[in-house]
């Protein structure tokens, strides 16, 4: 079986699955998975700017601002102006979002704890090593792409 079926595509089932079942517990909030890591993030570190928060949250501009511009007509996060930089907006966590993820955390925690109920710990452990050692290779791919695309286009000039 090729690594694209085996790794790619099996981790693209997974993903989907988690984000299923997550969604299916939030939907009662009128939460999505997306909204849910926005705000998780906030919680952990408030008062960021779009772009800081879309690199933490792995998310693109332009769906970020989506992703705000829901959850800000919930009053769970705020825009303020950006003492360091007119242009930009700091994104903060409101009481009201602060109270949502924490009312959410322990629900959210016990369906990870249910999703690997019977794996071992160190299998576990194994599984998170290889998940880091993938998302950095990943990144090392993006990164000597972006250059080599980069240095394609100086050369067309």
């Amino acid at each position: 079986m090729s690594m694209d079926k085996s790794i790619g595509s099996a981790s693209v089932r997974l993903s989907k699955k988690m984000t299923r079942i997550v969604n299916l517990y939030l939907r009662s909030y009128h939460l999505t998975t997306e909204q849910w890591v926005v705000l998780r993030v906030l919680h952990e570190i408030d008062g960021i700017t779009q772009k800081e928060l879309s690199h933490r949250t792995d998310k693109d501009q332009a769906t970020l601002t989506k992703i705000l511009d829901l959850v800000e007509k919930r009053k769970a996060v705020i825009r303020v102006a950006n003492p360091a930089d007119r242009r930009s907006f700091l994104i903060k966590i409101t009481e009201q979002g602060r109270a949502l993820v924490e009312e959410l955390t322990p629900y959210i925690e016990e369906i990870f704890i249910r999703m690997v109920a019977g794996i071992k710990p160190e299998k576990l452990e194994a599984y998170q090593e290889v998940l880091g050692l993938l998302e950095s290779n990943i990144e090392q791919l993006l990164e000597q792409t972006d250059l080599e695309r980069r240095n394609k286009s100086d050369r067309n000039i």
